[in-house]
């Protein structure tokens, strides 16, 4: 896509309203190759420690990597700001049709620097490499949907939740089929009343080279076990296997199997659906159903949260919530366990809900099953009503330090853990924890293989997730595609770099590099900000056994967390802090990077292992 020759980054800064474009230096190219790791130097670098995240000091960067629009599968941005949520480096990852026209519009560019705050809401329209803002008053308070169907062009956009700061609010695109979900760059982007950014251009011929390259690494794709699984069921099929070993968070974290799973579940997706996303190599997405909120594309997150989560088992009910969620501009995992805590809370006599706040009838009591005063709920956070919907606008970890019930649904580094139930997949918990951005299960999914496999050992717990940690990382430099990025593994797209003549590295090794300095400056960032191992804890809610299934009565002890933790830590090369250790930052070429501001280890590591 792109080389150090034509590489740059859009720079917008809204308080002046100016537009400019900034070459980016080599040795970052070839160091962060792009997206995730480009963007964590990028942040590093311009943020100030201490930066509010919903302040004007805040950036917000939507990156692109120099595969971006020439790999198979469906074309990929980043979100990478300062989480309003957690506080923490933040990363979250759309794909779509506004990520095909992000890489046209850009002409070469790797990404947008959006920084500063607008007095008045306005679009960043780009067009063909140009850029301009444009007022968008009138388009202040209009939904996800009304604002892709009120523009030209490919759009991203923020929601109402974006716009009242709804501190996991999403950034929208292609009419709420698509998100950059967790961890509430919506927020940001609304803080800084950016309501929408257009994108229009034409995206050149790859080369012949790379369009046979392109063809050979998607029929490797439908080949693969992931490719098949995939074209079976996407992402839904996920409801089914967390189900069946236990790990599907049900009722608020109270159970560890759904009695309704079935009807939230594949086959009810499949009796549903109307259409099938596809791309151009017929590469499967999601399936398209219609719901009484519109037409919604329901990921495995939808039925997992605001299905098994709040223990609704009507399909078309849980779609009809995740749309509602789409529409609003709000991630379904947080307002899944927002609601959890509601309900949970109410029922232990933590908050008295007025039923007034959500629009309900005097004497309607929040309950799990009841989908109407679900939805009710989702639509009062989003429009920041007062009392306990307010509250839960800033996170349930929030709420409850300001209302009460904190054991009530667990959150790690302030962010709502997603529904795989560590207590029936107890690597989860070491996943979750030690995740850059809060608890997250698309850094590392050990349930996948250890519900299957023997007996893991802790050095085998700690080895799968510190691999797939920075593979991940590796892989989101480059932004591949979820699924069809898979097929990169064997080499990390080193053929495909050599192939396409990018600044980046082209030999595995030193890809896999890149995705271990990019995961050791998101940590330094996060330890700049005061993050350490006390951040890093079991929550309340994993001590406590799971009911059914497979794992019932299982808990999770926190002495055997800790010290796999500090094995975790020491395999890092971090000290028993969660501090990078200087060693490490040398063997990764970053002690030059680091400012006065962050602590850094003298401390030596016992033993590192792989």
């Amino acid at each position: 896509m792109t080389d150090a020759a034509t590489a740059g980054l859009l720079r917008v800064d809204l308080t002046d309203h100016t537009v400019e474009r900034e070459p980016i230096p080599e040795r970052w190219l070839a160091e962060y190759v792009g997206g995730k790791g480009l963007g964590a130097r990028y942040l590093y670098d311009r943020l100030e420690p201490g930066t509010d995240p919903l302040g004007p000091g805040n950036y917000l960067l939507f990156m692109l990597g120099p595969l971006s629009g020439l790999l198979p599968g469906e074309t990929q941005f980043a979100a990478i700001t300062r989480s309003p949520l957690t506080g923490t480096f933040l990363d979250s990852y759309s794909g779509g049709e506004f990520a095909d026209g992000l890489v046209a519009a850009l002409d070469g560019a790797l990404g947008i620097a959006v920084t500063g705050q607008s007095d008045e809401p306005v679009v960043l329209e780009l067009n063909d490499g140009e850029a301009s803002l444009t007022p968008a008053a009138d388009l202040w308070g209009r939904d996800v949907v009304e604002i892709c169907d009120a523009l030209d062009g490919r759009v991203a956009c923020v929601g109402p939740a974006g716009e009242n700061r709804v501190t996991y609010a999403t950034i929208a695109s292609d009419g709420g089929d698509h998100h950059a979900g967790r961890g509430g760059a919506g927020a940001v982007m609304g803080a800084k009343r950016l309501k929408a950014i257009v994108a229009r251009g034409s995206a050149p011929e790859p080369a012949p080279e790379v369009a046979a390259l392109r063809e050979a690494y998607e029929r490797r794709y439908h080949e693969t076990d992931v490719g098949r699984w995939h074209a079976a069921s996407a992402t839904l099929e996920t409801v089914d296997f967390a189900d069946e070993v236990g790990v599907l968070s049900t009722r608020g974290w109270q159970e560890g199997t759904f009695d309704g799973a079935d009807d939230i579940g594949i086959e009810a997706v499949k009796d549903a659906a109307v259409d099938r996303e596809r791309d151009e190599a017929r590469i499967a997405g999601g399936f398209r159903v219609e719901t009484d909120a519109g037409e919604s594309v329901p990921r495995g997150g939808t039925p997992m949260s605001l299905g098994a989560g709040l223990g609704i088992d009507d399909f078309d009910a849980v779609a009809a919530l995740g749309k509602t969620c789409d529409r609003l501009g709000l991630d379904v995992i947080s307002a899944g366990n927002a609601v959890a805590w509601a309900i949970r809370a109410a029922e232990e006599g933590v908050v008295d809900v007025d039923p007034a706040s959500l629009g309900l009838d005097a004497g309607t009591d929040l309950s799990f099953g009841d989908h109407d005063t679900a939805r009710a709920t989702i639509e009062a956070i989003a429009a920041r009503e007062s009392g306990v919907p307010d509250a839960l606008a800033d996170g349930v970890e929030a709420a409850a330090d300001r209302l009460g019930g904190r054991d009530l649904v667990p959150t790690i580094k302030s962010m709502e853990v997603p529904a795989y139930d560590p207590r029936g997949s107890p690597t989860m918990a070491l996943a979750y924890a030690t995740s850059d951005r809060g608890a997250c299960h698309r850094r590392s999914l050990p349930a996948e293989t250890e519900v299957f496999g023997d007996d893991w050992t802790d050095a085998d717990r700690v080895r799968v997730v510190i691999r797939e940690q920075t593979i991940t990382a590796t892989l989101w430099s480059l932004i591949t595609d979820d699924f069809a990025g898979a097929v990169l593994e064997d080499d990390l797209g080193a053929g495909w770099l050599r192939t396409v003549d990018a600044a980046a590295p082209t030999d595995p090794a030193e890809l896999l590099r890149v995705g271990e300095r990019a995961w050791t400056l998101t940590r330094l960032f996060n330890v700049r900000e005061g993050f350490d191992a006390g951040d890093e804890t079991l929550p309340a809610a994993f001590e406590r056994p799971v009911s059914g299934g497979p794992a019932d009565g299982r808990g999770i002890d926190t002495g055997w967390f800790d010290r796999l933790r500090r094995r975790y830590y020491a395999a890092r090369e971090w000290d028993a802090s969660g501090v990078p250790t200087r060693g490490l930052l040398d063997r990764l070429d970053l002690l030059d990077v680091v400012d006065d501001d962050t602590p850094v280890s003298r401390e030596p590591v016992a033993h590192r292992e792989r």
